[in-house]
């Protein structure tokens, strides 16, 4: 059997199997429901109705059985805490087993395309030993890049929240200088910024609302984003709050430091650019970094968010 036959065989095994997994799906289950399927229908006013779905069982079971495959890969992979953490900095709203269903699905998905591209080149007379490794290395490349990809989400939300805090620490020294208090220069902050930073204070704001202590918060707030800059200033702030020492000082004082920070990050960016900054752009020759959002105007834009 010569290869373009087993091309062939690949490309109508799988339009058979497709096939007849689709006429399977549309013919009716012959097991007994389950237990919660059963009991569903006497417990949903106590309980949250998409936990217990009894329409659609034979998908919820798929999804239980594709969910319990992707923690155990998630444990084989480990690293748990890392991930986490960039899943908190990149403000994703799922946790690490939901992340590796998710990266699991993206190297399935490689795979499938590696071996789709490999039946063409065999089908097209391109066939050679080494093309047998290309759908393993589309799968490994499909789940490093959606771990790339978060990783990445990560850094640009970090980046973010560093522009944002100088201007954020200005407005909130200015609403103690005018005589409110600490919670409710937050409480405004919240309400009238728009940003991922002010976003967060507004979780830090309800949650105070809630019961919580504003320290802890604060606390809270600076371990679950982990951005340097963000979590001197929360420090400096927590234990002004516990001394009694006047806020809007430090708040004015590590604002300041914030800018300082940007200016130095600015600078050593454009060392490190120092070629590309030469390029020239169609409006005009650029002094500074192109392509990237914190070129020079990157703080003038923050004051612009309040208005």
């Amino acid at each position: 059997m010569g290869t373009s036959d087993v091309a062939y065989a690949v490309v109508l095994g799988t339009a058979l199997g497709a096939g007849l997994c689709l006429l399977f799906s549309l013919a009716p289950r012959w097991g007994a429901p389950s237990l919660a399927r059963r009991i569903a229908p006497y417990i949903r006013d106590v309980t949250d109705g998409r936990g217990l779905d009894v329409t659609v069982g034979g998908r919820r079971e798929l999804r239980s059985t594709w969910h319990a495959v992707a923690r155990r890969l998630a444990g084989m992979a480990g690293g748990d805490d890392a991930l986490t953490r960039r899943l908190r900095r990149a403000a994703w709203p799922i946790d690490t087993a939901q992340f590796r269903a998710r990266q699991l699905a993206w190297a399935i998905g490689g795979l499938a395309a590696g071996g789709a591209l490999v039946v063409i080149l065999v089908l097209a007379g391109n066939a050679t030993p080494a093309l047998g490794l290309v759908p393993v290395l589309a799968a490994v490349g499909a789940a490093l890049g959606y771990d790339a990809w978060l990783t990445r989400a990560a850094r640009a939300r970090s980046a973010r929240i560093e522009d944002e805090l100088p201007t954020v620490l200005e407005f909130l020294a200015l609403c103690l200088s005018a005589g409110e208090g600490i919670l409710d220069s937050l409480r405004r902050v919240s309400e009238i910024g728009a940003g991922d930073l002010t976003a967060e204070l507004r979780g830090v704001v309800v949650a105070v609302g809630t019961g919580s202590a504003l320290s802890e918060s604060l606390s809270g707030l600076s371990a679950r984003l982990d951005v340097p800059a963000l979590s001197r200033a929360v420090d400096q702030l927590v234990a002004a709050l516990d001394r009694g020492a006047p806020l809007a000082h430090v708040l004015h004082a590590q604002a300041l430091d914030a800018r300082e920070d940007a200016k130095r990050g600015l600078i050593e960016r454009a060392g490190r650019k120092e070629i590309y900054m030469l390029v020239p752009r169609k409006s005009g020759f650029t002094p500074f970094l192109l392509g990237t959002a914190h070129g020079p105007c990157a703080h003038a834009r923050g004051p612009a968010r309040w208005l």
